[in-house]
């Protein structure tokens, strides 16, 4: 990597960066004024304090429809200390929160670029987290006060525990985030297919032993929960709605006002199901536990019947992986360039919001490409997300999710573990 020559240019244009990023951010028309939170902290406090029922809240939202809490019985749980707190509090908390998450998500997708590509690291960290901040989904899940950034975080400490050899306690983190959003849930799926039965088994029994405390203590709300409100799609929000970059947004653009086939949309989504996970085992085998995992969090945005754009943090590591193949010395020069280019379309594409200019009229050629351009992407992520082969050199074999040299001996289609992720 290449930049300033001097540490006062690199301190400069850190701090340029640093400001521009912070006015673009605060003055950024797109902010979401904490709905999602609101949502968040309206339902505690009605449910502790009001001895309300948890899924009858609601909060109007801009275009009409009501908005009530979505998510398991254990994610109320972990949101509780939001109603000791004033509304301010639980802004604090909130964004506290999300800097964490960015910070642990940041350091561990590109950390092993930094440190085998970057002469000055601070620096490489800073730019890194200014074109991090810049990301529509990053944006949008601090605005709308989500919890995406979170349970990214959560997933990768399992990759990192699967990277580094300590698979026998991995599995847990996948658990907690799977009991709190059913999204993360297939992750668990990814350490079945890839032959990881104890991650697997623990991350369900996570998952399940939280479920079941949530039905412990509010009974009620998890019977509710399980019996009908997750079945009921009109509480999530409008398939059609062009923040909905899923297979199912597609359909549902495609036939409004008519609810899409639900055969159509099973059919599409058994079909990249078959070929995420063709994909998955393609990268246990070359010991790429970063192709993998980033190929399930593309899997993941394309399968759910509602990917919001905030959702789409799950394509992070996989633009990570498209900029860590780009600048391997082993790459040829033309596929590193062609890498680099399409990791640097995507990061822009993702940057744009361009979605939204379709938002009310997402019809016409124009129209079809357009108002679905994540979910473009996504396919071709999933189509093409390189898997680094065990012949591609790594100037550093101590370094995480960078696929180890295999001997001749070792079976090809038998996952390998990858050298240790040190910090």
């Amino acid at each position: 990597m290449t930049g300033p020559t001097t540490t006062r240019g690199r301190l400069l244009l850190t701090l340029g960066l640093t400001g521009a990023v912070a006015l673009f951010l605060a003055t950024v028309p797109l902010h979401r004024d904490w709905f999602d939170l609101s949502v968040y902290y309206g339902t505690v406090d009605h449910w502790l304090h009001d001895g309300g029922r948890m899924y009858d809240y609601t909060v109007p939202g801009a275009d009409g429809t009501a908005y009530g809490f979505t998510y398991p019985p254990f994610a109320a749980l972990c949101m509780l200390p939001m109603a000791l707190v004033s509304w301010s509090g639980a802004i604090t908390i909130c964004m506290l929160l999300n800097l964490a998450a960015s910070a642990v998500v940041l350091y561990w997708l590109t950390g092993p670029l930094v440190r085998r590509h970057a002469r000055h690291r601070w620096f490489a960290f800073a730019v890194a987290a200014c074109l991090f901040a810049l990301l529509e989904p990053v944006r949008d899940t601090f605005s709308f006060g989500q919890v995406n950034l979170v349970l990214l975080a959560l997933v990768l400490f399992d990759a990192w525990l699967l990277s580094t050899g300590r698979g026998k306690y991995a599995g847990f983190a996948i658990g907690i985030a799977a009991a709190i959003k059913l999204t993360p849930a297939i992750f668990i799926c990814y350490l079945a297919v890839t032959g990881r039965r104890r991650a697997a088994g623990t991350a369900a029994g996570t998952a399940a032993a939280a479920t079941l405390l949530a039905a412990w203590v509010a009974p009620t709300a998890s019977r509710d929960y399980w019996t009908e409100d997750l079945w009921d799609t009109d509480r999530i929000g409008v398939a059609a709605y062009v923040s909905n970059q899923s297979w199912r947004g597609v359909l549902a653009r495609l036939t409004d006002p008519v609810p899409p086939s639900g055969a159509i949309w099973a059919l599409g989504a058994l079909a990249v199901m078959a070929l995420w996970a063709h994909r998955v085992r393609r990268a246990a085998a070359a010991g790429d536990e970063a192709a993998g995992f980033a190929l399930t969090g593309v899997a993941a945005c394309l399968v759910s019947p509602i990917t919001w754009v905030h959702h789409l943090v799950w394509l992070i590591p996989a633009l990570t992986v498209l900029v860590d193949t780009g600048l391997r010395s082993g790459t040829p020069p033309a596929r590193r360039r062609r890498l680099l280019s399409t990791a640097s379309a995507v990061y822009v594409i993702l940057c744009s919001s361009v979605v939204w200019l379709w938002r009310f009229h997402p019809t016409g050629v124009d129209g079809f490409l357009g108002s679905n351009a994540y979910v473009w992407i996504c396919l071709g992520l999933l189509l093409a997300l390189p898997v680094r082969e065990p012949d591609v050199p790594v100037r550093e074999p101590d370094v995480a999710f960078s696929p180890p040299p295999r001997r001749p001996d070792v079976d090809p289609s038998t996952p390998q573990r990858l050298p240790r992720w040190t910090p």
